[in-house]
């Protein structure tokens, strides 16, 4: 067995990656809700040395291109803050716009959690997810939208509450989780040093009964095969259940709550 086999398989003795994980296993992970008195809902995540601050907003209106309609919308927006990373970076309001990483990642959020929400539920209304990273030592982007499906369970409560809903407006449980090709095994949630030697990273978004909402793969330095693939996404299979699990804990569901999410893992 070589060394890439142990490691895929998680046999290895020695410590494998930093603080000693093996190939299958997530970093720290704790969701914290409830930092914020505003926002409708609002949540602190730490992957690891991540930190993520995430909040939920609803305002009473839709865009214009749904006005009429009877649908909402929801968007985000993403940020790092100047000193989340090694070196500091300049805010994009002193350059006078927004920068690509940026941009590219508050779509993926924004079209991750939008596929979590019944739009036409909410009535004409839009939801923010706003996510700022506070420091950053890889998988920000995935790290949003775990922490702002919390988020906008919460602020979905208080509209339910608000609007006298029959039922929590969701129709999905979400989260996202990267897996790499580092050293020819495939490992789960890369941090800063796995992501930029990787030979291949991935994002992969899913929901509850294990459906891809979005796949985002790239070979940074070669190809990948198709059985690699299979072993990418088995692999970040196994690592979303685990955040799964732990959204539905931190949220505290109620017995109501806690069915409809069971329906949203059975396949």
């Amino acid at each position: 067995m070589t060394r890439a086999d142990e490691i895929r398989q998680g046999t290895e003795t020695q410590a494998l990656r930093t603080g000693g994980r093996t190939a299958r296993e997530l970093r720290a992970l704790s969701i914290e809700r409830g930092f914020n008195l505003y926002a409708e809902g609002s949540a602190m995540i730490k992957l690891g040395s991540t930190i993520v601050h995430c909040t939920a907003s609803v305002e009473d209106r839709a865009p214009g291109f749904l006005r009429g309609s009877g649908t909402g919308w929801l968007t985000a927006e993403y940020d790092m803050l100047p000193r989340a990373t090694h070196d500091r970076t300049q805010r994009d309001v002193q350059k006078g716009r927004i920068n690509g990483r940026s941009s590219e990642i508050q779509r993926l959020i924004g079209r991750s959690l939008r596929s979590a929400l019944d739009l036409d539920a909410i009535g004409e209304r839009t939801v923010w997810i706003d996510c700022d990273v506070l420091q950053a030592d890889g998988g920000t982007r995935t790290a949003s939208i775990t922490c702002g499906f919390v988020c906008l369970v919460d602020a979905m409560r208080t509209l339910r509450k608000n609007l006298s809903l029959p039922k929590l407006p969701m129709s999905a449980q979400v989260g996202a989780v990267s897996v790499g090709k580092v050293g020819g095994a495939m490992l789960l949630d890369l941090d800063y040093e796995e992501d930029k030697s990787a030979d291949v990273d991935c994002n992969i978004v899913m929901n509850g009964k294990g459906e891809f909402v979005e796949l985002q793969g790239t070979g940074e330095n070669g190809f990948f095969s198709r059985s690699e693939l299979d072993e990418i996404l088995f692999v970040a299979g196994e690592g979303l259940q685990k955040i799964f699990e732990l959204q539905r804990e931190v949220l505290s569901l109620s017995p109501e709550e806690a069915e409809l999410f069971d329906g949203f893992s059975s396949k």
